[in-house]
């Protein structure tokens, strides 16, 4: 390439290559899930240091043999890299970087390389020894556009800024290499030379901190996406208790109001009711989680549905249509139990004589003829005495129970799958949800 352009764009190309070199390591290495561990959390033990070293040093060092063999300069980041090392990991890991990084460099004759990428390692180091954490994953490319406010800072307080004192670190390791390079000749210390260019010089420092700042941007990006990551599923779980949490007090409020009517005038049912309410709690108690598989769901729809036999009496008949190849299917808990409470509530105790619940479950096989992965229809229907349509979302969406169906299923698994309602004036109300079809064997935690 030296042949077709002039020296000066010769080592501009040089440079150019170099930053983008260091940016795809940074980014390929931050996609590991380990390395991302080892940047997320400040304390790390020796493995994860040795993890870290390897990480960067291998493929630094493998730069450095290009160099030398190849005469590919742009691969060599001996100064970056050990510096790079030291400010993340520690002075110890920044030195055995720069060891790793310049033992080619000493074998092929280049005595200087050895001292001065293990010094540039304890350099790294001695700076995160003194600096906060976070001032250091605040280092990003763009601090030249911010740096006459950290220079007016630092005089205006007379105290250190440490965005300053981070540009000027690499900047004195370049000028350093680039006087011993000059004095004792590149056979003993590769440098990039500007010959006596100093604008070409200023290109110069300026891509070791660009080789700097940029992995660290990388990195940073990478841990708050992380952090991200983590608050997310956190508030998920939060917005799933909260939202369940509701459900049960709003049950419980009615099955006691049914009760304290009956105390009197039927106290045997009164009694029956609340044994067979301890039991439901019970259940509700013992269990934690967040998802159970559609049979646990049903047993606890038929401890509740216990409950309502008795307060209706014979007027109440209940009736299940369940694909057994559903019954393992993973469904939020206490998802069944508001729908239902609503066809009881709004459907079926104000019809005259019987009423009839019928629950049915099967698998939407079209969803997979399309590619969209297997789903799961839920229905609960009952005879009552339906809705208008222009009322239908009115009674049963403006209540607790159905208001919280909605949100827990826009929670966990988003606009997709909705709960859809369905109602004719005199012949009654369907309540249906989808589900994405997850065995047990597959559960989902929030």
């Amino acid at each position: 390439m030296g042949r077709f352009l002039s020296p000066d764009q010769f080592l501009l190309t040089t440079l150019i290559v170099k930053l983008a070199v260091m940016a795809v390591l940074a980014t390929m290495v931050a996609r590991y899930r380990r390395f991302r561990h080892i940047l997320i959390f400040e304390r790390r033990g020796w493995l994860d240091r040795m993890v870290f070293m390897l990480a960067i040093g291998l493929p630094l060092a493998a730069g450095v043999v290009f160099r030398l063999l190849l005469h590919y300069d742009a691969a060599d980041l001996t100064l970056e890299g050990a510096f790079l090392a030291g400010l993340i990991a520690g002075p110890y890991s920044g030195a055995l970087v720069g060891l790793m990084v310049a033992t080619p460099a000493l074998i092929a004759g280049e005595f200087i390389a050895l001292p001065f990428a293990v010094g540039c390692g304890f350099a790294g180091g001695g700076l995160r020894e003194a600096a906060p954490k976070e001032a250091i994953w605040q280092f990003t490319p763009f601090v030249f556009i911010d740096l006459h406010k950290h220079v007016w800072h630092m005089l205006r307080k007379l105290e250190p800024n440490w965005q300053v004192i981070l540009l000027l670190a690499p900047l004195s390791l370049e000028l350093l290499r680039q006087t011993l390079g000059t004095r004792f000749g590149e056979g003993h210390l590769f440098f990039l030379g500007a010959q006596n260019r100093p604008w070409m010089t200023v290109l110069v420092l300026l891509a070791t901190v660009l080789c700097v700042a940029t992995p660290i941007k990388i990195w940073n990006s990478a841990r708050i996406e992380h952090r991200l990551q983590e608050q997310e599923h956190l508030l998920l779980a939060a917005k799933i208790e909260a939202l369940k949490s509701q459900i049960n007090p709003h049950f419980l409020f009615n099955t006691l109001t049914s009760i304290s009517s009956l105390i009197r005038s039927e106290p045997d049912t009164a009694r029956m009711l609340i044994i067979k309410l301890s039991a439901l709690l019970r259940r509700l108690l013992r269990s934690h989680q967040h998802f159970v598989s559609l049979r646990e769901e049903l047993e606890s729809i038929d401890e509740y549905l216990a409950i309502e036999v008795v307060r209706f009496g014979p007027k109440l008949t209940v009736t299940k249509e369940i694909g057994p190849d559903t019954l393992d299917v993973i469904v939020p808990s206490m998802i069944l139990q508001p729908l239902v409470e609503n066809s009881i509530k709004h459907g079926l105790s104000r019809k005259l004589g019987a009423g009839t619940i019928t629950i049915r479950s099967y698998r939407d096989n079209s969803a997979a003829a399309l590619g969209a992965g297997g789903q799961v229809i839920i229905a609960v229907e009952d005879d009552g005495i339906g809705f208008v349509l222009d009322r239908l979302n009115q009674p049963m969406s403006s209540g607790i129970g159905l208001a919280n169906v909605r949100e827990r299923l826009r929670v966990i698994y988003g606009a997709t799958y909705q709960l859809r309602l369905d109602s004719e004036p005199g012949k009654g109300t369907r309540a249906q949800i989808t589900v994405p079809e997850m065995l047990a064997t597959e559960q989902i935690t929030a």
